[in-house]
């Protein structure tokens, strides 16, 4: 039987990726390591926590003597753990090197001493910067973050290339566009929005609302990573995206359409600093190499979306505050 450890499952894509692990890996044993910092969420896997095959370490992933230990026992990693929000990177951009650069490298290190063979690293596509005209970024393109947390980002994909490269480590690094679904904490652009509305408050869009964002359903992205463990070769980069490039303001618009809420809740703000205007990847080759597409229509998901947090407040109620939905997050003191 083999064990996986999965960092950062308590978070929304690393929650996702362990329901559909224990779902599909019948014969693997799950074990999740997690700080439980702010946006990680133990309700996220309710039910779970009963499950033989599933066990929690609540650990930082930059704890050497910890993660030595897991790692030692352990067959394959997939790694999540990482502050994620830009907003929160430009006040506070300590906090993401140490946990997406730190804890990156730490996982390396136990893991060029280990038996685990193959280490999955969870990126973005925010380290490719501002994709521009109707350019799409190819994996081979130059790395160009804009914000502290895509450079935090741009530099763990570079330690566990360098990983492969000098000490020959089966790795695999695949970057994102925007995931979206069910369970997403509540400073992310869709269930800000969406919770926003059902309070009644102002939706704050950055700038003109032009911003364009590619839009990828949860569980397509859970599939990707699977496929990624399967079949690809050690060393592999992989962009997954679905398609569904819109600016904020479309979005927005039709989240309120779904809600019956009205377009005049939204509200255009001062825009934050080096903020990239479009994000576009190719995915070709994670499609043709290992047969993924996704398989969940847009505007399915994000319906089912929008009415899961409608029906499920007792869930984000306790998440949020004035901060948490501020105008202007990048200005908040964290």
């Amino acid at each position: 039987m083999d064990r996986i450890l999965v960092t950062g499952g308590m978070g929304f894509i690393g929650s996702n990726f362990i329901r559909y692990a224990l779902q599909n890996w019948e014969s693997s044993t799950i074990v999740n390591l997690d700080l439980l910092s702010y946006a990680a969420n133990p309700h996220n896997l309710s039910g779970v926590d009963s499950t033989p095959r599933y066990e929690f370490v609540k650990a930082d992933a930059a704890d050497t003597e910890h993660v030595s230990k897991l790692v030692s026992k352990t067959d394959l990693i997939v790694h999540f753990a990482a502050e994620t929000h830009v907003d929160r990177s430009i006040s506070n951009p300590e906090s993401f090197l140490r946990s997406n650069v730190l804890g990156t490298f730490t996982l390396l290190e136990a893991t060029k001493k280990s038996r685990v063979r193959k280490f999955v690293h969870i990126s973005t596509d925010e380290v490719y910067g501002s994709a521009q005209g109707k350019a799409t970024f190819l994996e081979s393109d130059r790395l160009q973050p804009s914000s502290p947390y895509s450079a935090s980002k741009a530099a763990a994909d570079m330690f566990v290339e360098s990983y492969h490269r000098t000490y020959g480590l089966n790795t695999v690094v695949l970057r994102c566009t925007n995931n979206f679904g069910p369970r997403q904490f509540p400073e992310k652009f869709i269930p800000k929005i969406i919770i926003s509305a059902i309070l009644g408050r102002k939706i704050p869009i950055y700038g003109t609302g032009m911003h364009t964002r590619d839009w990828l359903y949860v569980l397509d992205f859970c599939r990707a990573i699977d496929l990624a463990i399967e079949k690809a070769e050690p060393g592999s980069i992989y962009n997954v995206s679905a398609g569904n490039e819109m600016p904020n303001l479309e979005l927005a618009k039709h989240i309120l359409e779904v809600l019956t809420e009205p377009s005049d809740l939204i509200q255009f703000v001062e825009d934050r600093p080096g903020h990239d205007f479009r994000y576009s990847l190719d995915s070709s080759r994670i499609r043709n190499e290992l047969g993924w597409k996704p398989e969940h229509s847009f505007r399915e998901a994000l319906q089912e979306t929008v009415e899961w947090y409608a029906k499920n407040d007792w869930w984000w109620r306790p998440l949020i505050s004035d901060k948490i939905l501020s105008p202007t997050p990048w200005k908040e003191k964290w």
